[in-house]
């Protein structure tokens, strides 16, 4: 099983859309597939139409009451385990384990679902915690969404940094731009600036209505406009993501 985690001490890049496109794309090309909503908001469980168990919680997850948890959705090879309200307290139930588990405790969890799916994506809150160090240990990619701006470059570098306190293998983080915007000269700029370092994608995701209505249809762009060009790039994204994570 890979784990691909999306992950930006920044919100308001695109993360959950990224996860929930990228997981639809992944279990369209037959990988059984398991998109995991870490984000106590649990925007990509409402994407889906689904909420967790009411005697689900952070609590549980931890103690491993993962697999009765998990949920189909509307579409084949597809299923999501849903974040619940209590998620926003999974640092300081992490904080609570020993110092030798604590870090590793996500890996731990997931390392049984191994048998049952051949992609797990972690949908991740965007801060710098112990949870972003659970997240960086148990990933074996990182995909992290820059939108070419300024503050979201600062988010991709306090990443770096962190891998660095880590000693984390920096090569198992790729970023790409979203919500790209090609009439700002700022965006052209910035992305003709970083495409050329190796960390980034050759695949960008516009700014485009079909991944806004996403809040309204409730379903990934490609299920709803499969010939969009926001779907084709997802597509692509997927299909690069995969390349470059058998490199790492």
């Amino acid at each position: 099983m890979k784990t691909v985690a999306i992950y930006s001490s920044k919100g308001g890049v695109g993360k959950t859309a990224t996860a929930v496109n990228l997981a639809y794309a992944a279990s369209v090309s037959g990988q059984r597939t398991l998109l995991c909503d870490m984000d106590s908001q649990g925007a990509a469980s409402y994407y889906f139409r689904i909420k967790a168990k009411k005697r689900f919680n952070s609590e549980k997850l931890l103690d491993g009451d993962i697999a009765r948890n998990i949920r189909g959705t509307d579409f084949v090879h597809l299923d999501l385990l849903p974040a619940h309200f209590s998620f926003r307290n999974l640092d300081l139930a992490l904080n609570e384990l020993s110092r030798k588990k604590r870090r590793q405790a996500l890996a731990r969890l997931f390392a049984p679902l191994a048998e049952d799916y051949d992609i797990l994506i972690l949908d991740c809150p965007p801060n710098l915690t112990l949870l972003s160090e659970n997240i960086i240990e148990a990933a074996d990619i990182l995909v992290s969404p820059v939108i070419p701006t300024t503050l979201s470059l600062i988010a991709l570098q306090q990443l770096l940094k962190l891998f660095s306190k880590l000693e984390a293998d920096k090569d198992k983080i790729i970023a790409f731009f979203s919500m790209v915007e090609r009439r700002k000269s700022m965006h052209l700029a910035i992305m003709d600036k970083y495409s050329r370092y190796s960390l980034f994608l050759k695949t960008s995701i516009p700014f485009q209505a079909e991944i806004e209505k996403m809040g309204i249809l409730r379903q990934p762009v490609g299920a709803t406009a499969r010939q969009s060009p926001a779907a084709r790039q997802y597509e692509k994204l997927w299909q690069e993501v995969m390349q470059r994570s058998e490199r790492a």
